[in-house]
This record gives C-alpha cells, sequence and structure tokens, in this order.
C-alpha cells in the first residue's frame, strides 16, 4: 500500500480491518471516505466484484477519492452528502446489501492543510469550517454574532475548555471594535483570554475551541445520532458496524447507543473497551493518539 500521493495517513488500518472484516464480493460503506485511505483497504479485500459506496460531505474530499481510487473506479460509487443522509443516499444509488459500515469522524490532513476552510490554527485563513459550501453558517458568523452566553456554551459542551466563559468575554470585547475575520486573529484572542501557563504544551491552547467551533458549525454531534439508527436499519444480519470516534463527546454517544441497541437484543458488542492506536502507529502517526474504535456486528433478524 503506497499513501505517498496522500498527504493523508488513515488510522487503525489493521484494526479496521479486522472488525469490518470485508469478505470477497460483499457491500461496504465508507460514510467519511476523505481520501479514500480506508476505502482502498476494503477494495482490495472485497474483491473481485464487491462494491463499496463512498460518502463525503466535502466536496474536495470527493475529487481526492476520485483520484486516490482511480484504480477501482468500477467498484466505487462516490457521493457529495452528509452520512446524517444515508439511507436517501442508499436507496437513491440503490446500494444493497450492505455487509459492513465505516464510519472515521477525524479531519484529515488535506482539510487542515489544503482546504483553506480555517480549520488549522497554525496558519492565517478565513473563518469557515463548513465541510458543505452550501451551508449558511460559518465560524466567522458564530465568532461574530452569537452572544456570549451562546459562545461560552458552545465552547464548554463541544469542546469542553474550562477557559470558556474567559475566551467567550474576550471574543465579545474584541469584535466590538473589529470584525474577528481570519483563525490567527481568533487564536491570538484565545491566548489572550486564557493564563499564561496553559498557552504552552500539548495540546495546542487553541485546540478545544476550534474543535468546539467546528462541530457547532457543522452540528456534527446532530449529525452522528441521526446516523447510527440508520446504520443499524441499513445492515444485513451478521452486518458490522466500526465507528473511529477522536473526542469524548463522540465516542460518549456511540457508546451509549451501542449498549442501547446490545440491551435490545439487536447487536453485539465486539470491542468492549475502545480499541486505540499501538505505540508505534501514534509515533508514525500522532493524530491516531485520540482514536477510539468501536465496533457491533447486527445480529440475525428473528422472526
Amino acid at each position: 500500500m503506497n499513501f505517498e500521493i496522500s498527504l493523508h495517513i488513515p488510522v487503525l488500518t489493521k484494526e479496521v480491518l479486522e472488525y469490518l472484516d470485508p469478505k470477497q464480493n460483499e457491500n461496504f460503506i465508507d460514510a467519511t471516505v476523505g481520501e479514500g485511505g480506508h476505502s482502498m483497504l476494503i477494495l482490495e479485500k472485497n474483491k473481485p466484484n464487491g462494491r463499496v459506496l463512498g460518502i463525503d460531505w466535502d466536496a474536495g474530499q470527493i475529487e481526492n477519492s476520485k483520484l486516490h481510487l482511480a484504480d477501482f473506479k468500477e467498484r466505487i460509487v462516490l457521493v457529495n452528502d452528509s452520512y446524517f443522509n444515508l439511507q436517501n443516499i442508499i436507496a437513491k444509488e440503490n446500494f444493497a446489501p450492505v455487509h459492513g459500515i465505516l464510519l472515521d469522524l477525524g479531519m484529515s490532513s488535506w482539510q487542515l492543510e489544503k482546504s483553506l476552510k480555517g480549520f488549522s490554527f497554525t496558519k492565517s485563513e478565513p473563518l469557515d469550517m463548513r465541510y458543505d459550501i452550501l451551508n449558511s453558517t460559518t465560524a466567522q458568523k458564530i465568532i461574530n454574532e452569537e452572544s456570549q452566553f451562546e459562545l461560552e456554551k458552545i465552547l464548554k459542551e463541544y469542546g469542553e475548555e474550562k477557559f470558556a466563559h474567559n475566551i467567550a468575554k474576550k471574543i465579545v470585547e474584541k469584535r466590538r471594535f473589529k470584525k474577528i475575520e481570519s483563525t490567527l486573529e481568533l487564536v491570538s484572542i484565545i491566548e489572550e483570554a486564557i493564563p499564561p501557563k496553559f498557552r504552552h504544551g500539548h495540546p495546542h491552547f487553541a485546540t478545544r475551541s476550534f474543535q468546539a467551533i467546528r462541530i457547532a458549525v457543522n452540528r456534527e454531534l446532530d449529525n452522528l445520532t441521526g446516523f447510527l439508527p440508520q446504520a443499524i436499519e441499513t445492515l444485513s444480519s451478521k452486518g458490522r458496524l466500526v465507528i473511529i470516534s477522536f473526542h469524548s463527546l463522540e465516542d460518549k454517544i456511540v457508546k451509549n447507543f451501542f449498549k442501547e441497541m446490545e440491551k435490545l437484543g439487536l447487536v453485539k458488542i465486539l470491542t468492549k473497551k475502545p480499541v486505540v492506536a499501538c505505540a508505534s502507529e501514534i509515533l508514525a502517526n500522532p493524530r491516531s493518539r485520540s482514536a477510539k474504535l468501536r465496533a457491533i456486528i447486527k445480529l440475525e433478524n428473528r422472526s
């Protein structure tokens, strides 16, 4: 496998294949196809006739996948849409049966480094953060128009930011004089709002705030909550659902949903504890450090 043509290294590849368990001629959905790294691995396992439906809300990522998965074009279907619309997409594409679904909730290197949408706090870009350019809510709109109360709530709930009050207050104070338009402007405001001793070290002091704003812009937790029951309904008996999350809010939603489905006798949980990256993977791909994988298998339909 050669990922040199791509900036992005997919996480937990061995574990994804272990829990998704793709076999010859089976069909799979990669609900966040990104640059196609995980889909490529699946397509190598489900040949000669197995297909993959790749979904991504970001049109730029669909173009990346077309490039990286060109060798599999007869067996890959790519759709620019949100995984929240899973069942509608499947109906429209007439994609069935579905033997497994993968949802990787992480940001790709391309989105951080090349999309120019303001996802990264390391360089100056417009405060956008939309996966879908048709979305009317941008990061700039939230930063400049939401009340201090709402900003604090977003930072606290979605970013688990302990200095949410200070940061929200400083944002409102600064925007009175000038509209906040760029990522580095926001980084500077966050830095000013937090105590000096918290401005250094890992993770970067702006990480939680940027995460929170991105989640709010794209309604990520709502989308995840809406996706999960659709995924269960979509899967064939003995079909598998594998989800990779990158922060505790997502992981909690997935964990609780899986437990609820198991109590109802609809699924069996395959990962009693979340699967995490080994030391060698973290060394090679630092973004895998916060990845948590959970998996279930759908039980046979009861008559």
